[in-house]
């Protein structure tokens, strides 16, 4: 299992999404005393700072889908 993100249950306490390398299956759990607030910060902030996509892509995405424009 892999942590790919954190959510925010409804009573304020945080959970750590984990995905299996193997089947792609995600579950859910909630997170431990223990663990590293640093690395949870890490796993939160994760989907900011690294696109889902090649950036370099962008304008050759954007074409595909019928747009223009460019990055430069």
């Amino acid at each position: 299992m892999e942590p790919v993100a954190v959510w925010v249950r409804k009573n304020g306490e945080w959970a750590i999404i984990h995905r299996c390398r193997q089947c792609g299956q995600m579950s859910s759990n909630r997170i431990a005393a223990d663990d590293n607030p640093m690395k949870l910060m890490s796993i939160a902030m994760k989907p900011l700072t690294s696109s889902p996509f090649p950036i370099e892509r962008i304008e050759e995405m954007t074409r595909l889908m019928g747009g223009v424009g460019s990055i430069s």
